[in-house]
């Protein structure tokens, strides 16, 4: 019942999010252009977007990515290869208020 808007790299993703303003961001950290951590910075740093849940959802399992991501804004750091589909909708659907 979600609508996606995907984004292949970093750059065109900021661009989405100001133009769109989604309810969520799924946001992985390993990206073409401008990096995740970058990204999810800008997200914070700016008015429009600032509000925006950020759920990133990675493969990278370094703690410190983790306590960086979550310094930044993260609402929620979720290793892909840890979670199910299922339990990664769960996440959305708390993020969301659902």
């Amino acid at each position: 019942g979600y609508k996606m808007i995907p984004a292949l790299d970093g750059e065109s993703g900021l661009r989405l999010a100001k133009q769109k303003k989604p309810d969520l961001i799924l946001l992985d950290l390993v990206l073409p252009r401008v990096h995740g951590f970058e990204v999810l910075k800008k997200l914070k740093e700016e008015p429009e977007t600032k509000g925006i849940p950020v759920i990133i959802l990675t493969n990278l399992e370094e703690m410190g990515d983790v306590e960086k991501a979550l310094e930044l804004g993260a609402t929620t750091y979720l290793v892909k290869a840890q979670y199910t589909l299922e339990e990664v909708f769960e996440k959305i659907k708390k993020s969301l208020g659902e």
